[in-house]
Parts: structure tokens; C-alpha cells; sequence
């Protein structure tokens, strides 16, 4: 096997959970070179991957949002031109929509290998293929991704994940002032998977009582105002400015605790073996959630949210412990009330 190209477009999330592929791919192959197929908005992550020699980031997202602009179908067309440059002994797609099954189709390959129609997001996607993958069976869908592409092209894979990145060091250190960070993503893409911000509120108020600073990101006015009013209950907490994927990854990078929902940032924390706890509201906890002991852990499930007290006691199973700074054990002695 000389040249590999893996497609996953999209989204953030879905690309962390497809390094220990790219892992996998590595040490079965390690000669071959690995292309990735991935959005631009979405290709920071396939950039950082270690053992990925190129990746090809079509503008889809920018075409779309942007109106269909010239400027961006010369960028799709750029990508294309790329992706045709070379000639691949296979092609994996383990997105499953029409876009990654028209990048499948378009690539210079003998075998093409995808899921079978009922497992694809788009069923008609499977034109594509040359190739379906075998049955997967109850699995995460990091663990599916490994097994099917394992047993499509004959490796044996190893029983644990391999997350191997790089973020880019920030131009100046983070966090210089010694004071550990617990990041809190509580910003979802939809209200469903929310958590209340009244748990939030007593989340952070805990962490702040042991010696922590609260940070809390945003992505949208909305989740500006949402920050801005936790920040207020929080003793010293900060809101983030508007950061880019690189920046805010570096800061989970820096962090000493990640807290959030099921969203790809939370994933990357895990990725890079931050003290992780991931919160489910809507969506699998089995199939999406990340569990390693004394790093990692996921609780609630798709329509049982977890109390408070669960998420603390999670903490506490993930968290180093802290010295409380006299001043954060004063300030937040009158309003923690987990």
C-alpha cells in the first residue's frame, strides 16, 4: 500500500474521533502516505494529525453559507485539481453523505470502500463505493471507523486509541500566572442538548471555591450573552474573547480541566489527555462518549440529563487536586451550592 486517501468532511467533533484511525492507518502502513479529505472550516485537526502527509480542504461549508460565491468554487475546484494530482491505492469514506461519496467518486482509485446503504447518512451515497464495509456491530463510532476499516483492508488493530497530534504552540504562553483553568464549554448547536445554566452556575462557583478560574468560551452573540451572565455568577471567571478553532485549541490545551457538552472541542480535550468531563442531554452517551479512567469521563444520555452531583463527583474522579486560594474560598463561600 503506497497511498491512502481517507475522507471525513466534517464536523469538528467527527474529526477527533477519527485520529485513532489515522493512527491505525499509520502502523499498519508506515510508508504509505495519507491524504485526508476534510472542510476547511473543519481542517485544523487533520492538519495537526500526526501521520498525515496532506490534506485537501475544499470550501463546501464557505460555497454554501457564502451564497455560491466565484471566489469559492475556485477553491472547491483547487481542491479537486489536487485530489486528481495523485493516483491512490484506496479510498476510505467514512462520512457516508453525497460530498464525501462525489470526493470517493471523483478520486483516482481502483477500490473505493464505504458503509452499506443503511448505515450511511445519505443512503444513496453508496454509488460511490467499489467496496462495502463488513458489519461493525454495537460499537463507538471511534471503535466502528477502526473495526471496519481493519477488517476491510486485512490489519489487526491494537485494543486502545491513539489521538496523535500536535497543537500549535501559542505565540505567547497561556495561563502564565500559575492559576490553573477549568474551561467550561456550555454552548451547544442546538437548545435540546443544553444543560441549564442555574447547573452551570453551580458548577463553576464549585470549581472557583477550589482554587480554579472559570473560562468560558463562545462562538455566536448568543453564546456571548450566555457567557457573559454565568461570568457574573462565577467569582473571577472570564469570557473569552471570539477565538478561531487554532486559538481556542490552544487554550484547552493550556487548561487544567475541561467541562462541557458533546461538542468537538470537549472531544479534542480528551484527544490531548486533558482532564475531561463530557455532558449528554440529547444525544448517545455509548456511542459518542469518551471514558478513560482518571482522564475521562461521560455521563447522561440522550433525554436523561445529569444532576449536579454527578458532574462534581465526575470532576472529582478527573481533576487534580487543588490548594484553595484563601481569596477564591472567600468569594465563593456564599454561593456553591453543590
Amino acid at each position: 500500500m503506497k497511498r491512502i486517501l481517507l475522507i471525513k468532511i466534517t464536523s469538528l467533533g467527527d474529526m477527533v474521533h477519527t485520529l485513532p484511525l489515522v493512527s491505525d492507518l499509520r502502523r499498519a502502513y508506515p510508508e504509505a502516505a495519507i491524504d485526508w479529505v476534510a472542510d476547511a472550516s473543519c481542517a485544523d485537526i487533520p492538519r495537526w494529525a500526526i501521520g498525515v502527509d496532506r490534506v485537501i480542504a475544499p470550501p463546501l461549508r464557505q460555497f454554501k453559507k457564502n451564497g455560491r460565491k466565484w471566489k469559492d468554487l475556485r477553491g472547491i475546484l483547487r481542491a479537486v485539481r489536487e485530489l486528481r494530482r495523485e493516483k491512490y491505492d484506496v479510498v476510505v469514506d467514512v462520512h457516508g453523505v453525497y460530498k464525501s461519496a462525489i470526493v470517493a467518486r471523483l478520486a483516482r482509485a481502483p477500490r473505493r470502500f464505504g458503509y452499506a446503504a443503511e448505515f450511511l447518512g445519505e443512503p444513496k451515497a453508496v454509488f460511490a463505493y467499489t467496496d462495502i464495509f463488513g458489519p461493525h456491530g454495537d460499537a463507538t463510532c471511534r471503535h466502528k471507523m477502526r473495526l471496519v476499516v481493519a477488517n476491510a483492508l486485512g490489519y489487526e488493530i491494537e485494543p486502545h486509541e491513539t489521538n496523535a497530534l500536535r497543537v500549535p504552540a501559542p505565540a505567547t504562553p497561556l495561563n502564565a500566572d500559575g492559576v490553573p483553568r477549568a474551561m467550561l464549554f456550555h454552548a451547544t448547536s442546538a437548545e435540546i442538548k443544553k444543560w441549564p445554566q442555574a447547573h452551570w452556575i453551580q458548577v463553576g462557583q464549585a470549581l472557583a471555591a477550589r482554587g480554579f478560574r472559570v473560562q468560558l468560551p463562545w462562538g455566536s452573540e448568543k453564546e456571548h450573552e450566555e457567557s457573559r451572565a454565568l461570568a457574573a455568577a462565577i467569582p473571577n471567571a472570564e469570557v473569552l474573547p471570539r477565538m478561531s478553532i487554532t486559538e481556542c485549541a490552544q487554550r484547552v490545551d493550556a487548561a487544567a480541566l475541561v467541562v462541557g457538552m458533546d461538542t468537538g472541542f470537549v472531544h479534542l480535550a480528551d484527544a490531548l489527555g486533558k482532564p475531561t468531563v463530557m455532558i449528554f442531554t440529547a444525544t448517545s452517551c455509548g456511542h459518542f462518549g469518551v471514558q478513560k479512567p482518571g482522564q475521562s469521563v461521560s455521563l447522561g444520555d440522550n433525554g436523561a440529563p445529569p444532576p449536579v452531583d454527578a458532574v462534581m463527583a465526575a470532576i472529582d474522579q478527573v481533576a487534580p487536586k487543588l490548594a484553595v486560594r484563601p481569596e477564591a474560598s472567600h468569594q465563593a463561600a456564599g454561593n456553591v451550592s453543590a
